[in-house]
C-alpha cells in the first residue's frame, strides 16, 4: 500500500459536468466540496488564480473540510502573468496572507507560469519567490523548455522549492526533485478536450503507469508527494484520479 504521504485529488472542483458521475445528479454546488471531501483528501484550487479569495470563502472552504484535507494553491494570475514588478509583488504579498488563514490545511502554493515567461524574467521570478514566507511550501511550474538546466534545479534545491513537474504537451517528463516534498500537475492538451467534462475520452494508461512507478519512487523517500489531475488530461478528472490511486494502491 502506497504511503499516506502520497496525496492525489483534481484541479479544481466546481464542475457542474460532474453532476451525476461524480457528484450525485441533484447536489447543489454549496455542497460540492464537502462532497469532494468525502472521496480525495486534497483539492488544487484553479479559482485563486483568477481572483484572491475572501476571508469568507475561506472559512467556508475550510468549514466543508475535515482537518486533515489539504488545499493546494495556485497564486494570482497578476503574480505570475500581468503587472509590473511592484504589482506582482504587492498582489503576491496580499494573496498569501489571505490564503493563510486556510492554517492547518494549507498546501504548497503553487506559481504556475505561462509559455511566454523565459529565462530572461529570472530577476522576476527570483523577486517573487523571496517575497513568499520561507516557512510556506512553494512549488514552481515553468512552461517553457528554455528554462530547464541543472543551474535552475540547484537555485530550486537551495531554496527548498519544488519544480513543478506535468504531463503537458509543451513540456518533457521529467524525474527531478528539488525540495523535501513533490509536486505533480497531470495537464494534458486543452486543445484537444474543449467542453464536456463528464467522462473519459483518452486512454491515460500508459501514461498513468509511468506517472504512478515515479511516484512509488518518491514515496520511498522523504516528504510529501502531491498530485493532481486537469479535466483537459483524459476528459473526467475524477475517473482518473481514481484509477491513478487504484494503481498507487495495487503495489
Amino acid at each position: 500500500m502506497i504511503s499516506d504521504n502520497v496525496q492525489i485529488g483534481t484541479a479544481g472542483f466546481g464542475y457542474k459536468d460532474w453532476l451525476g458521475n461524480f457528484y450525485p445528479q441533484f447536489c447543489p454546488p454549496a455542497d460540492f466540496l464537502r462532497y469532494y471531501a468525502s472521496k480525495f483528501s486534497t483539492v488544487e484550487l484553479d479559482v485563486t488564480f483568477y481572483r484572491i479569495p475572501s476571508e469568507t470563502m475561506i472559512k467556508k472552504w475550510a468549514s466543508s473540510t475535515p482537518e486533515d484535507f489539504t488545499f493546494a494553491v495556485k497564486f494570482p494570475r497578476t503574480v505570475t502573468h500581468e503587472g509590473d514588478i511592484s504589482s506582482r509583488l504587492e498582489q503576491a504579498e496580499q494573496f498569501v496572507s489571505v490564503i493563510s488563514k486556510l492554517g492547518s490545511r494549507l498546501g504548497p502554493l503553487l506559481l504556475q507560469f505561462p509559455c511566454s515567461f523565459k529565462p530572461e524574467s529570472c530577476s522576476t521570478l527570483k523577486a517573487i519567490v523571496d517575497s513568499v514566507p520561507k516557512d510556506i511550501q512553494l512549488a514552481v511550474e515553468l512552461r517553457n523548455r528554455s528554462w530547464l538546466s541543472e543551474d535552475l534545479y540547484k537555485w530550486l534545491g537551495n531554496r527548498g522549492i519544488a519544480l513543478c513537474l506535468v504531463d503537458h504537451i509543451q513540456m518533457p517528463r521529467l524525474s527531478v526533485k528539488t525540495a523535501d516534498f513533490q509536486y505533480i500537475r497531470m495537464i494534458g492538451d486543452h486543445r484537444r478536450l474543449t467542453e464536456d467534462f463528464s467522462f473519459v475520452r483518452l486512454d491515460r494508461e500508459d501514461d498513468l503507469q509511468w506517472w504512478r512507478d515515479l511516484v512509488v519512487r518518491f514515496a520511498g523517500e522523504r516528504g510529501r508527494i502531491y498530485g493532481y489531475f486537469n479535466n483537459h488530461y483524459s476528459g473526467h478528472a475524477p475517473t482518473t484520479a481514481c484509477r491513478f490511486l487504484d494503481l498507487l494502491q495495487a503495489g
